[in-house]
């Protein structure tokens, strides 16, 4: 990748130039995907393994038909299918895929750091797609590529962060590489699930969404994680509904355009109500699209390859 970066674990300490170029080539990609045959032999005799340790259905999908599309051999492997469970670690999984020759590992993992972890251990290239609550590049990136879509540039913006921030892997991205695209970035959602250090990071903190509003270009919408209301972080769904979901009458009343997005699941009628996902105007299905072109980007730029339609 560009500046000798031969991982993606995360978007802290990526610099803009690093990041255009990713963007730059994820939109050439994009114009590949839009062909009658949106495929090229860019990765062809690269084999590339898939490790999920957690559920996934959009990242792991997303990947794959990345790969695909880039002629690469793909291997899928999740925890319920390997002898994780069986007491192998993590490290002697990747290290006998490693041992079939295999150039890329795109690893999803409950733990934080697990990327970091690997990519310290083995030969083979490494990309996260999510290591607990800690970061989710490449979603990141696909919301700048969004973003960069609708708003032309960064510098200057303002960007709102809203909802679940403490649990969301994706907040911690979008706030690095925002910042180093020269974004201001707020967030904003119960004082619960907003972390105490935020401020540390240089991004202010709201818990009234409609004067956040009308501070921001952009909101991204982050899941409510519904497996932790037990835990006592919000009083109910109604309650936060009420306070902090994202509705067509709170963006009119702002009086003019927001570009609204949602990296997903949605829990919909809760964090963001149908009308406003399903509206004419939503990017949060261009954000799928850019997903692949991004994650395409990515392995492409990470495998050293010097041209995309090689």
């Amino acid at each position: 990748m560009a500046e000798g970066i031969h991982n993606l674990l995360g978007m802290k300490g990526l610099n803009r130039e690093v990041i255009t170029t990713i963007l730059g080539t994820s939109a050439e990609f994009l114009k590949i995907l839009e062909r009658p045959i949106p495929k090229v032999p860019s990765l062809r005799g690269i084999t590339i393994a898939n490790v999920f340790f957690e559920n996934s259905t959009r990242t792991r999908i997303s990947f794959e038909l990345a790969e695909k599309r880039l002629s690469a051999d793909v291997i899928n492997i999740s925890a319920s299918g390997s002898s994780v469970y069986k007491g192998e670690t993590l490290l002697d999984t990747v290290r006998n895929i490693e041992a079939m020759r295999v150039d890329l590992v795109v690893i999803r993992h409950y733990a934080q750091g697990a990327s970091k972890f690997l990519s310290d251990r083995i030969e083979a290239k490494v990309v996260n797609a999510g290591d607990g609550s800690h970061e989710h590049p490449t979603q990141a990136l696909l919301d700048f590529m969004t973003l960069r879509q609708e708003l032309s540039e960064f510098e200057g913006k303002k960007v709102l962060l809203l909802g679940d921030v403490t649990h969301s892997r994706v907040a911690l991205s979008n706030i690095y590489g925002l910042q180093a695209l020269g974004a201001e970035v707020m967030v904003c959602g119960p004082s619960t699930l907003l972390p105490h250090s935020i401020s540390e990071l240089g991004v202010e903190s709201c818990y009234d969404l409609d004067e956040a509003l009308s501070w921001c270009d952009a909101v991204n919408v982050f899941r409510l994680q519904i497996e932790r209301q037990n835990d006592g972080f919000i009083p109910t769904l109604r309650d936060y509904q009420r306070k902090f979901g994202l509705t067509r009458q709170r963006l009119e009343k702002v009086g003019r355009k927001i570009t609204v997005l949602a990296p997903g699941p949605m829990n919909r009628g809760v964090e963001i109500d149908s009308d406003v996902a399903d509206a004419p105007g939503s990017v949060i299905l261009q954000q799928v699209t850019h997903g692949v072109a991004v994650r395409m980007a990515v392995l492409y730029l990470i495998s050293g390859k010097e041209r995309v339609d090689e």
